[in-house]
């Protein structure tokens, strides 16, 4: 299902055309997808959420091989992508974006990142740092350097879609913050 909503634009107000659009992903859940763009202030927004009962979890997936490259992955604006054997973390902020795509394809947008950053390096020891990190993605993409793609979510609203995949519930911070009061 598509509905095209008309709604102000929250950054300069300008009427600007919000889109929801459901899907459905095999062996999963279905979802709801929002985007809008503004033409006048280039405001974005691009988000996902399941439709189903979803509670706070962290999704592992040990990467071993080129055929992880094509399991699917849900972001929802809230979650966390993480690879700890390469020392990456991308923590949600106010321009994040959900999506929907496949281990390859979140690879390849860190990927674009290490090119941006190896632009604005100014030191060689910078420089070095991150082409060792480019040719650690291209080992984890050929199959011939196993790490693990963690996803955390608070929402609930982002997945690893994979039969190998590890899902934990994440228990809720108000515990902690009970027992401290």
């Amino acid at each position: 299902m598509r509905t095209v909503i008309p709604g102000p634009c929250p950054v300069c107000q300008t009427e600007i055309q919000y889109l929801y659009q459901t899907d459905k992903i095999p062996y999963f859940s279905e979802i709801l997808i929002i985007s809008a763009l503004c033409p006048s202030c280039g405001y974005r927004l691009a988000d996902t959420q399941l439709l189903s009962n979803a509670e706070p979890s962290r999704w592992e997936l040990c990467i071993e091989s080129p055929d992880d490259m094509m399991v699917r992955v849900v972001r929802s604006m809230t979650g966390t992508i993480s690879i700890p054997e390469l020392g990456v973390r991308i923590d949600p902020g106010p321009a994040c974006e959900g999506f929907v795509s496949n281990v390859e394809g979140v690879l390849n947008r860190i990927g674009k990142v290490l090119e941006s950053l190896l632009s604005w390096a100014e030191t060689g020891k910078e420089r070095e740092r991150i082409r060792s990190l480019q040719g650690s993605l291209e080992k984890v993409r050929e199959g011939r350097l196993a790490a693990t793609l963690v996803i955390e979510d608070l929402s609930g609203n982002s997945a690893i879609i994979a039969d190998k995949v590890k899902v934990c519930r994440i228990e809720a911070i108000e515990d902690d913050i009970e027992e401290n009061a």
